[in-house]
């Protein structure tokens, strides 16, 4: 039985690790089935937030601003994990946004993982749900939901409930599976880039919900197709 991990949970921009962007990470390291230690901090994502990711996490602009970046976070992260694997709900969700940072930072990232969503898909498959909120509700679990410390502490419950009622040593789905993501490494703007999109900044008085600094060539790159699009360019 997997009784040391690292139960992790993300807030994140959108759905999509290849655009999108972590703005909150939260972990509880288990060890010998204890709670050892907790991570939790937000993340400046350099970008504004839409307002349905405010609404469902309650995390504002204000609050990211003042947050350090992934770069400050990424490697405190990795030497919490440690060599334990990780516990998530739906974890290679999790994993994905991680593996995509680490590999822009010529990190190194590689995790096995136990995922409660597929334990549930296996043992409460008569369940009409399977999220995190559904599940707990069924098991009485209390928390706030869509707050990564909150989500990965109500992970590790549940997963403890489930364990309780359906392991086996035989079953395949409580034995960490190794995580795999391709990410492809995304360079920084290039200066002619960022010095064009100062310009039309300057010259149209545009408040971009970026910070330009911060950004990818592809981004960049998609940035000024939207800006040309709308005439500015």
């Amino acid at each position: 039985m997997l009784n040391s991990y690292v139960c992790v949970d993300l807030e994140t921009t959108g759905l999509n690790p290849k655009i999108d962007k972590v703005i909150e990470i939260g972990a509880v390291k288990v060890v010998e089935g204890k709670v050892a230690e907790t991570f939790s901090t937000l993340v400046n994502p350099g970008r504004n937030l839409e307002q349905r990711v405010v609404d469902l996490t309650g995390i504002n602009d204000a609050e990211l601003a003042r947050a350090p970046y992934i770069e400050m976070v990424l490697p405190r992260f990795i030497d919490f994990v440690e060599d334990l694997p990780l516990l998530g709900h739906n974890v290679q969700f999790d994993f994905s946004f991680l593996k995509k940072a680490a590999v822009n930072m010529g990190m190194k990232m590689e995790c096995t993982a136990v995922d409660t969503l597929r334990i549930a898909r296996v043992h409460l498959a008569g369940l009409e749900k399977k999220t995190l909120e559904f599940l707990c509700d069924y098991y009485r679990i209390s928390y706030q939901a869509h707050r990564a410390y909150e989500d990965a502490y109500a992970t590790h419950l549940l997963y403890q409930k489930m364990v309780e009622e359906f392991y086996r040593p035989e079953d395949p789905v409580f034995q960490p599976k190794p995580l795999i993501y391709q990410a492809k490494k995304d360079g920084p703007a290039t200066s002619s880039q960022k010095e064009r999109l100062y310009r039309l900044v300057d010259r149209h008085k545009l408040v971009l919900p970026v910070d330009i600094e911060k950004m990818t060539k592809s981004e960049a790159s998609r940035l000024t197709d939207v800006l040309r699009s709308k005439g500015f360019v």
